[in-house]
């Protein structure tokens, strides 16, 4: 007997065609995609010839030949079409962010807790090459007593584009979008912050939901600042930290999204390596108090350790790679910056 996880796919947009399907087709010894529920059947065949394609998620949900299920739904859709996901027993992964709010996020990790089936939010960038490699210098402690750090996502898009993550529907804007990665991220290295305070505006001509966002994290002895924009012609940082012993500036992203794009196999060698010219510097003291530079070589990024974890975690190999309840912190950030914005004011936690 085949111990293959059978995977549906709810929804055949950017998030799968980019993301899911190869990441998954690259672990053909863990997973086989054998459904997708969307209204292109065409387009679903060209990629995916052997999948099984379904009009509506509730006719996948019943598909016996499915044991996990991943929501690339709008966001607005994440909840109900997880909820029923986990109701048909079907494992479960749901594209950030989880929910559009906290307690819809709440309730979906009591529903996996129930039912004892994984469920995981697709956090991918928790595996980022940057972000691992942040990891790794902070647990160094090379950098002392931490004294500001900066999460960037600086990007030139001026042109509001017609698609729901830029429409005024609950979830759409960049707060939900990419920042919901970089709250992640935060807290996976610091925890939950103290308060909150946020700046979050419309700048585009023609936006309809937020297109630049600024939050400051309080941990206390330091700030972590989270800073987005679509108005940024440069080059755009990345990650900026300061410390008593040195400091960090990385420039640019991780390279799998670009990657996956251009068609590069995730299970080739080079998936997931940075370009050289991408590499952060170090800024350290010298031995004669003046400071010296010096290349921080990244860590490889590894978005194909998300999904064997995922696989891992159904076997029981080890510990789901990203919680519900996780995600659901996530969110609750979200909404106390939203209300920080609307109010003018830091939000205690």
């Amino acid at each position: 007997m085949s111990n293959t996880i059978r995977i549906g796919i709810i929804g055949f947009g950017f998030a799968a065609q980019t993301f899911h399907v190869p990441l998954l087709r690259a672990l053909p010894e863990e997973f086989e995609i054998t459904a997708v529920s969307s209204s292109k059947p065409e387009a679903v065949h060209a990629v995916l010839p052997q999948a099984r394609v379904f009009s509506s998620p509730q006719d996948l949900l019943a598909h016996p030949q499915v044991d996990a299920v991943v929501v690339t739904a709008p966001n607005t859709l994440h909840y109900p079409l997880s909820r029923e996901a986990l109701a048909a027993g079907k494992h479960l992964i749901v594209e950030k962010p989880a929910t559009i709010t906290a307690a819809e996020s709440e309730d979906l990790a009591g529903a996996a807790r129930q039912t004892g089936l994984v469920a995981s939010v697709f956090h991918n960038r928790r595996w980022d090459s940057d972000f691992l490699t942040l990891k790794r210098l902070l647990q160094e402690e090379r950098l002392g007593d931490l004294s500001h750090i900066e999460l960037h996502f600086d990007r030139y898009r001026p042109q509001v584009r017609q698609r729901w993550r830029e429409s005024d529907q609950p979830g759409a804007g960049l707060l939900y979008d990419l920042g919901s990665h970089l709250i992640d991220q935060t807290l996976q290295l610091f925890g939950l912050p103290r308060g909150v305070t946020a700046d979050i505006r419309i700048q585009r001509t023609g936006g309809k939901s937020d297109d630049y966002v600024h939050l400051i994290l309080d941990y206390g002895s330091f700030p972590v600042i989270i800073h987005i924009t679509s108005l940024c012609r440069g080059p755009g940082f990345r990650y900026i930290v300061n410390g008593t012993e040195g400091s960090l500036v990385k420039l640019g992203l991780d390279p799998q999204e670009d990657q996956l794009k251009q068609g590069v196999r995730p299970d080739s060698e080079l998936f997931g390596v940075e370009d050289k010219n991408q590499w952060g510097t170090l800024y350290l003291p010298s031995d004669h108090d003046s400071t010296v530079t010096a290349t921080l070589r990244p860590e490889k990024g590894n978005y194909l350790g998300f999904y064997r974890d995922f696989a891992g975690a159904i076997r029981g190999d080890n510990a789901n790679p990203v919680t519900i309840d996780e995600g659901a912190e996530v969110i609750r950030i979200i909404e106390l910056a939203q209300q920080s914005a609307q109010l003018g004011k830091t939000i205690q936690l």
